[in-house]
């Protein structure tokens, strides 16, 4: 190894000198091997100290460098060009850092020469084994992505587009602005915000090269500096470039919440537009997370849209939006098990809302006012459809079916429409002429029912296929009784619940005596133990071999059962019937519960010893159904179709498609026994694949709602983003529904439940959340004249290719509530910052008054500075732009009002042009300042009106002195923080955080707009607190640095990074996830780890990490470290 080495050794002036002998470090590296030259000089970044440097790299022949001076960050690219333009390969130059690791940190001279000694030795050794390394060149996309449309944002995005290079600008909410939109004014000089940000949101909107994209975040970024490739989602608007901004959808939505925008004081609708100059100045729809009632929902009823025009008192429109998707609206009022009820946010709270007895009083109160209700524009077609049962799968799907123009023809066997809804539930439940008006209604749509045919009799499948039905839909349902399979069971006196009840209401009288016992515990068995009642029985028990927390009947109809006089015995089991004289001798065991079964509960086990004989006149047995899979069989009863291990039709659990051609089954022969909203949602599925089968299409993604498992919530959570968390909402009573009273009732078969008046209704309706925010009622629908509203608008995923990216996402501001001594949140008239902003702002709710919330205007306003700032628990930076708020805060309270103004601050820090005239102006208008941190703010006890109703309570630290102020309000300056999504978006831009939680630059002074990841740049208050012209010379400088590396049309990669050796990876992934720059990646065919070296920045991390040894550092080799190591120790 022939090595011609040369050291360089900066005074730094005195930086380094006056700490560090030169002279004695200098003599000391000549001295050592392969050293050809050692030298000194006062500065060796002067262009004198580079010259030398050039000279004697020339003269020498060195063959490598060291220079021992400070900054390598920013001096190592000085002095690796000057090698260069010698003749030497810049990587055969190494730096060494005496002055941050030595001078500035010593105050011995000649431990601090010591040391110089090694750092500099070391860097020798090592560049004995550098070796001459190639740079590498990658062409750049010149267009750019800026990711935040505040000020920042818009003026990067105009700069960059003067250059006619194409931008595209990215901005998550649904106009751009950020927070200099919410501002009144600016300070120091007062102009007006809007005045000042308007014109650039317009000229946004007008360039043609700006391609803006709101409502909009980046959710995957891959790539390297020139060569992004970044995946934006846009979300759905659900409202089109038509829209005029009349506001028409405005005033007709029902649904309001508070408004971020206007710092929570005010409200807006779902439907909105954040401010008047909006760019793009359209409205846009919020819609969050699909609210839990309607996700329940099997046919997916828009619960949360009728509650919010009920609450509206637009009655019509309710009952008009329910019946748009529900084919049996008044049925489901009545008789639906309500799982939207189940999954209600308002049940953490206190109580679930009425949602089904809102949906009957809707339904009601149009027909007990004859409102016809408009049906769908139908387009007729050709095709034929045959649904073979009239329950609700069937109906269902004839429904939709015959709403999408097919001929739909129904079959039922009964001389009754409405399977188990007319022939299994008694009219105190279910009144016959509201099932007749059901049936009347699917009639008007071209529904053609045929009554008293049966499948297996009166025709087959195959007949009717040959009559012309493109399709069949098999809706027989679960009308056979399952017997109890114990001695006796056949015995005169004895019945099956289903046939019961079957007979009952087909008019067959069943006679009945005067005891009746029945057994099972779901609803078949309280229909029928209410029904017994009423047909004369004196004494009707009910039998459960479980205990009431297991019966599958709904809670309810077990209190109206008991409330009706009849008896439940529970842990009770028939084992044996017998002739008993004129009665029925029922043997009976008591029981207890095990482990769950199969279905959950507790599995009953007899106990031994404990029968006994119980006599009644009749026994009516209710403790299951089944379907009636013998009418689907061939003449030696094998079934055409495919049945499953539970006696059930076996379909495809998508389409519904049986293992027949063009045969389709739903409802309960397909789920057993079930629930009529369960068996419509299959009924309505049934009916999209059908659709799609007659269309030709793969029976493939459906859009018919199945009901997903909903994330269980806790009172933590919030129905949607801007409201309080359950357990922060007030609590409001449940309006329960009237009902007969139970000994009038149980006479004869009058609905049971009365129904809610109109002030229940409204009442009730009040209490829901809004979860979601739109709970799609459509109104908007209907007033826009445009047709701009379009609620089935679907989000767009896009990848963009861009050569750089500029992040400018701002901040948020600090939330004063965790502070309660101020009392944010609790006590009336304390204000936040923003808040305040847009009271004072003409397009505020106030108009630009400032008012406390009684309506008047304060006599004494409070200014607190540096709530959340500068403060050991929150944080300790400065954010400072809080003094200077606070001072234009005071002018305009002064300006508006003849209030008093008290500013309490730590500190007046007036850095900026114009600040402290601004300051003195302010003082001058008698303002009120006390210096001294605010202890707490509290309501005031006394009566006296001339005092305020809040004391703000301090130490006046000028004067020395404990002091309260009675003020009428208050207003807190707090803290500008990092975004919440900080850390997410730092990981998908592989850039860093400072400690402080901002965006981290490359250098603070000397490159405050680059970041450690090449190509990308930050501007604003996401890189740290700043103010208005901060950000935009920031974003200035930003935009400058992308055009000035547009321009060049390449950029070199450097060549120090990892590389890894393939035959020895062994595919742990260790160092995927240390990697601080995400520059590698899992190849999942080979195997292996791989590198992208664009992203790579050699840091070594990965290398020390791997323990197969497999990652090695190009420019960092073991060979290379162990010889600096020996270097410092030599």
């Amino acid at each position: 190894m022939n090595q011609k080495i040369g050291v360089f050794i900066c005074h730094c002036g005195t930086n380094i000198a006056a700490t560090v002998d030169v002279e004695e470090v200098t003599q000391f590296m000549a001295q050592q091997p392969n050293v050809e030259y050692s030298t000194n000089n006062l500065f060796m970044c002067s262009q004198p100290g580079q010259l030398m440097l050039q000279r004697y790299i020339k003269r020498k022949g060195l063959n490598g460098v060291v220079v021992a001076a400070c900054s390598p960050q920013m001096h190592e690219l000085t002095f690796r060009k000057a090698c260069e333009e010698a003749g030497l390969n810049r990587y055969l130059f190494q730096m060494a850092n005496i002055r941050e690791q030595c001078s500035w940190i010593h105050d011995d001279r000649a431990q601090a020469t010591e040391k110089a000694k090694a750092i500099v030795n070391a860097a020798v050794r090592r560049v004995a084994w550098q070796e001459a390394l190639e740079i590498s060149h990658v062409k750049i996309n010149p267009h750019t992505m800026i990711v935040g449309a505040g000020i920042g944002g818009i003026q990067a995005a105009l700069e960059i587009a003067e250059s006619g290079n194409q931008v595209y600008l990215v901005e998550r909410e649904s106009t751009i602005g950020g927070r200099m939109a919410q501002f009144d004014k600016t300070f120091p000089t007062l102009d007006c915000a809007a005045c000042i940000l308007t014109p650039k949101m317009v000229s946004v909107g007008h360039r043609k090269n700006i391609n803006l994209m709101t409502l909009s975040e980046v959710e995957k970024v891959e790539g390297f500096i020139g060569n992004f490739t970044v995946t934006v989602r846009t979300k759905a608007r659900y409202v089109t470039d038509a829209c005029t901004s009349c506001g028409a959808c405005v005033k007709a939505c029902p649904v309001e919440v508070p408004n971020w925008f206007e710092g929570l004081l005010g409200k807006k609708t779902a439907i909105y537009k954040l401010f008047p100059q909006a760019v793009p100045n359209t409205y846009v729809i919020d819609k969050e997370e699909t609210p839990p009632c309607i996700e329940a929902c099997p046919i997916r009823q828009e619960a949360a849209g009728y509650v919010a025009l009920i609450r509206d008192r637009k009655f019509k429109e309710a009952a008009q939006l329910i019946r748009l998707r529900n084919p049996l609206p008044a049925v489901c009022g009545r008789v639906c098990y309500h799982p939207c009820e189940t999954e209600c946010n308002r049940g953490y709270v206190d109580q679930p809302i009425a949602i089904q007895h809102l949906k009957r009083f809707a339904l009601d109160w149009a027909r007990q006012r004859n409102i016809e209700l408009v049906p769908p524009k139908i387009e007729r077609r050709e095709e034929k459809v045959a649904i073979i049962g009239s329950g609700p799968a069937g109906l269902t799907c004839a429904h939709d079916l015959a709403v999408k123009g097919y001929q739909v023809t129904v079959y039922e066997r009964s001389s009754l429409l409405g399977g188990l809804l007319g022939l299994g539930i008694p009219a105190y439940r279910l009144p016959r002429h509201l099932l007749r008006e059901e049936i009347s209604y699917l009639r008007d749509l071209g529904i053609d029912f045929r009554t008293n045919v049966t499948l297996g009799k009166s025709f087959s499948l195959e007949q009717l296929k040959q009559q012309g039905f493109k399709a069949i839909f098999l809706a027989i349902g679960a009308q056979s009784g399952v017997k109890i399979e114990i001695p006796g069971e056949n015995t005169e006196g004895v019945y099956s619940g289903v046939d019961f009840l079957r007979r009952f209401n087909l008019g067959v009288r069943t006679a009945l005596g005067k005891k009746v016992a029945v057994i099972g515990g779901g609803n078949t068995a309280l229909d029928a133990a209410r029904t017994a009642l009423r047909l004369g029985a004196e004494r009707v028990v009910i039998h459960y071999r479980r205990t009431r927390s297991e019966m599958p009947a709904s809670p309810y109809e077990i209190e109206d059962t008991e409330a009706e006089g009849v008896a439940i015995h529970y842990l009770i089991a028939p084992i044996k019937i017998a002739k008993a004289h004129r009665s029925l001798q029922m043997t009976c065991v008591n029981m207890q519960l095990g482990e769950p079964d199969a279905s959950g509960r507790r599995r009953p086990i007899s106990i031994s010893g404990s029968e006994h004989q119980l006599e009644f006149d009749n026994i009516i047995v209710a403790i299951s159904q089944k379907p009636e899979i013998e009418v689907l069989a061939d003449e030696k009863g094998v079934p055409h179709l495919a049945l499953t291990p539970w006696g059930t039709l076996q379909v495809d659990q998508d389409s519904l498609v049986t293992n027949q051609e063009g045969v389709f089954a739903g409802g309960d022969v397909v789920l057993g026994p079930s629930t009529v909203i369960a068996s419509m949602g299959l009924g309505r599925r049934a009916a999209e694949s059908i659709d799609k089968y007659l269309n030709g299409q793969p029976l493939v993604d459906f859009k018919t709602h199945m009901p997903k498992p909903i994330v269980p919530r806790g009172e933590t959570f919030r129905p949607h983003r801007y409201s309080p968390m359950f357990k922060d909402l007030p609590k409001q009573k449940r309006v329960e529904m009237s009902k007969l009273d139970p000994k009038i009732r149980n006479r004869d078969f009058s609905e049971v439940e009365i129904g809610f008046s109109e002030e229940e209704a409204v009442r009730e309706a009040t209490r829901c959340l809004n979860c979601g925010v739109c709970v799609e009622c459509l109104e908007c629908v209907k007033v826009c004249d445009p047709e701009a509203i379009d609620h089935e608008m679907q989000d767009r995923v896009q990848q963009i290719k861009v050569g750089q990216i500029l992040l400018s996402t701002g901040y948020d501001v600090f939330d004063a509530r965790v502070m309660s001594q101020y009392g944010y949140g609790k006590l009336d008239n304390v204000l936040s910052g923003i808040e305040f902003e847009r009271m004072l702002s003409a397009t505020g709710g106030t108009g630009g008054k400032i008012l406390c919330k009684n309506g008047q205007p304060p006599r004494a306003v409070a200014v607190i500075h540096c709530v959340g700032s500068r403060d050991e628990n929150y944080h300790k930076y400065c954010s400072r732009v809080c003094c200077m708020y606070a001072l234009k805060f005071a002018h305009l309270v002064k300006d508006r009002t003849k209030a008093e103004v008290y500013q309490f601050y730590i500190d007046m820090r007036a850095y900026g042009k114009g600040f402290e005239e601004f300051y003195k102006r302010v003082l001058l208008e008698g303002t009120n300042v006390i210096r001294g941190k605010v202890a707490e703010v509290v309501e005031s006890g006394w009566s006296n009106k001339e005092e305020g109703h809040l004391i703000v309570r301090c130490e006046d630290t000028l004067i020395g002195k404990f002091r309260e102020i009675p003020v009428d309000m208050v207003v807190l300056c707090s803290a500008l923080e990092p975004r919440q999504d900080t850390a997410k978006v730092r990981q998908l831009f592989s850039i860093s955080l400072s400690p402080d939680g901002f965006f981290l630059e490359r250098h603070p002074k000397l490159d405050p707009t680059s970041t450690m990841t090449d190509g990308v740049y930050i501007a604003g208050c996401c890189q740290g607190p700043k103010d208005i012209p901060d950000t935009v010379a920031q974003a200035s400088s930003a935009a400058a640095r992308i055009l000035a590396t547009a321009q060049k049309g390449e950029v070199e990669i450097d060549p120090i990074r990892a590389q890894i050796k393939e035959e020895l990876c062994s595919g742990c992934r260790m160092c995927n996830s240390v990697c601080p720059y995400f520059a590698i990646s899992f190849d999942e065919q080979k195997k292996i780890s791989i590198i992208n070296d664009a992203l790579c920045k050699g840091c070594g991390t990965c290398v020390a990490t791997c323990p197969a040894s497999a990652i090695t550092g190009k420019g960092f080799t073991d060979q290379q470290i162990y010889a600096e190591i020996e270097g410092v120790l030599a």
